[in-house]
């Protein structure tokens, strides 16, 4: 008996990737990491956002990156809450200086032969015990979101459980305030042939030529590859990969970690344990 449509796009798809695109994956990320940390340990009382997210395209490039997913971001102080953004121009790079004890968060995503890492380093300059604390909760966010994912929870409901620990905590949801309310969207192999290294509205083109044929064929199939709260993302985690960032915030303090989540067709794991982000939350829990 043929499927109707609306059953035939709940099917589940397989998994993409080979080992060997994990590793290549796996090796991209920790090098944005590497980046990240360069950056953060470069930095120092009175300098700029834009100073930062240079910088760090430096390093970037000293490591080989011709391509992006999107350009490098920095943001300090309460801009690491994303306090007051209204328009998306808010998100680039602006002329805050960093002073002592001020938060910051670092954000890129490079792209090296195709494969892509979209990741988000939080640091702070000096003393800043709030910081230290959200850095530990953070380790529970990371922990929750694979165990939902991991047992097929759909997406807009582990969106939903991520806010309500949020809220536990006394913290908000900072996410919301990205473009679409995204906690996190799939990543895939780019082969888009347009120029590399050119960006259009922070993006690489190669990017959007990628994520404009990934939006469709999902949608024809019922699944989105962005992750929201919304009637789009109501289904069953999509095999693949997904760079998935929680943000949250506390008065003018903000933190994020954002990393690539491997969901096979039967289990969910982080593809990568060893990440700044992690030992730093252990190390702070084990006070």
């Amino acid at each position: 008996m043929n499927q109707s449509p609306a059953r035939r796009g709940t099917a589940r798809p397989a998994f993409p990737f080979t080992e060997h695109d994990l590793d290549r994956f796996r090796a991209l990320q920790q090098l944005a990491y590497r980046c990240a940390e360069k950056t953060a340990d470069w930095l120092e009382p009175g300098v700029t956002e834009r100073q930062a997210a240079a910088r760090l395209r430096r390093e970037l490039v000293a490591e080989g990156v011709e391509d992006y997913f999107h350009i490098p971001f920095a943001w300090f102080g309460d801009r690491t809450a994303f306090r007051r953004f209204r328009t998306p121009l808010q998100f680039f790079a602006s002329n805050r200086r960093l002073e002592e004890g001020m938060p910051f968060v670092l954000d890129c995503a490079p792209v090296v032969d195709g494969y892509t890492a979209d990741i988000g380093y939080a640091g702070k300059l000096g003393d800043n015990p709030i910081w230290d604390r959200i850095a530990v909760d953070l380790l529970d966010y990371r922990e929750l979101i694979v165990d939902l994912v991991r047992e097929r929870t759909p997406l807009n409901e582990v969106y939903a459980a991520v806010d309500a620990l949020i809220a536990r905590h006394g913290y908000d949801n900072r996410h919301r305030v990205y473009p679409g309310r995204v906690i996190g969207h799939q990543v895939t192999r780019n082969t888009a042939r347009g120029p590399a290294g050119v960006t259009l509205f922070g993006f690489g083109v190669r990017t959007l030529q990628t994520l404009g044929r990934e939006l469709i064929g999902e949608r024809l199939h019922g699944r989105s590859p962005l992750w929201a709260d919304g009637r789009a993302s109501r289904h069953a985690p999509t095999p693949g990969l997904w760079a998935v960032e929680p943000h949250v915030g506390f008065r003018d303090v903000g933190l994020k970690f954002e990393e690539l989540l491997v969901v096979t067709e039967d289990d969910a794991y982080w593809l990568d344990d060893d990440l700044p982000h992690v030992r730093r939350g252990k190390e702070l829990a084990a006070r």
